[in-house]
């Protein structure tokens, strides 16, 4: 993707405008564990690989994830969710903690377990770590009801003085459409208001007035139960739906290696190509990334071209990198003068 100088400078001002801007999240936290190892033969018990393990690390997943991508940018986050009495919960919060992000609005739920994600990854000498197996640890039962409600009535009080609100909804129950709607009744959109940015991995299609969101296609074709198999004007037609039905002003869909189209109510499409190589090293939370900096850049005032447009990048950008990453305002800044 090539950008012409006015572009560059635009968008160059935006990401400037990133550091110190309040904003807040609300979602789902999850933690990512990788342990990393050495593939040393197959097992006698069964055909399996047998790993030893060399490292093991978690970082922040889901939600938390796209936190971690806006404290990379800079801004001045809230952070909103439920993390378990558990270890994998302490670590989200340590690691919010280093990097000042405040997690007072975290709730520390009894009996309620830090979703997580294990991926073992093996490599034979030295060759690259392959993903072998993920293992997924999901909380016993939702997050009670008014747990959610505290949660989502804590983030509404500090939206008056926030520049943006990202939710991010991946089923884990720490956020949902009835909160979403009891935010928006409480705080009504009017001009000047917070953009309000929706990644909901399950129930795209029961959110109502919403600003923007951002799915993959894969996520369009299972909100409507119809396969698009490359057929754009097969996407382009529910997204219309969305838009119109949902009342969303704008709608960012992901596409891969084919890139993203950006759909605005009264607009027509517009397709934005793949931001560097088209071959990925690891797309693995790279969502999360495209939806926090399309929301910081909504927030700072950009449009919905030029917030995608950095999205796009962004998204470009941490698909080259290994595991569940972010990209830092430096690397975003760097690539646009590059582009």
């Amino acid at each position: 993707m090539q950008f012409r100088a006015a572009d560059r400078s635009r968008l160059a001002r935006i990401v400037e405008k990133f550091p110190g801007a309040p904003m807040v999240l609300l979602g789902d936290l999850v933690a990512d564990e990788f342990v990393y190892g050495e593939i040393v033969r197959i097992s006698r018990e069964a055909p399996v690989l047998i790993v030893k393990e060399r490292e093991r690390r978690v970082v922040p997943g889901g939600g938390a994830n796209a936190a971690n991508n806006l404290a990379e940018l800079g801004v001045r986050l809230t952070l909103f969710g439920a993390a378990g009495e558990d270890e994998n919960g302490e670590a989200l919060l340590d690691h919010f903690r280093a990097r000042g992000v405040n997690v007072e609005g975290v709730l520390r739920a009894k009996g309620y377990r830090t979703p997580a994600k294990s991926r073992i990854l093996g490599s034979i000498g030295h060759g690259r770590a392959q993903q072998i197996v993920r293992v997924d640890r999901e909380p016993c039962a939702p997050l009670d009801a008014n747990l959610r409600r505290q949660l989502t009535s804590s983030a509404a009080r500090l939206l008056d003085g926030a520049v943006a609100l990202l939710v991010s909804d991946y089923g884990y129950g720490a956020t949902g459409v009835r909160e979403v709607d009891w935010l928006r009744r409480a705080h009504p959109a009017r001009p000047g208001s917070a953009p309000v940015t929706l990644d909901s991995r399950h129930q795209l299609r029961q959110y109502m007035g919403v600003t923007a969101a951002t799915p993959n296609e894969q996520e369009i074709e299972q909100a409507f139960g119809t396969p698009i198999m490359d057929k754009v004007e097969t996407l382009h037609r529910l997204a219309s739906r969305i838009l119109a039905r949902q009342r969303f002003e704008a709608l960012l869909v992901t596409r891969g290696a084919a890139g993203m189209i950006l759909y605005q109510a009264g607009s027509r499409p517009q397709s934005l190509r793949v931001f560097g190589s088209t071959d990925a090293v690891d797309v693995t939370g790279a969502g999360d990334t495209v939806i926090a900096v399309f929301t910081a850049a909504l927030g700072v005032g950009a449009s919905f071209l030029d917030a995608a447009r950095l999205a796009n990048c962004a998204g470009g950008l941490v698909v080259m990198k290994s595991g569940t990453a972010t990209v830092t305002g430096a690397e975003l800044a760097q690539a646009i003068r590059n582009a």
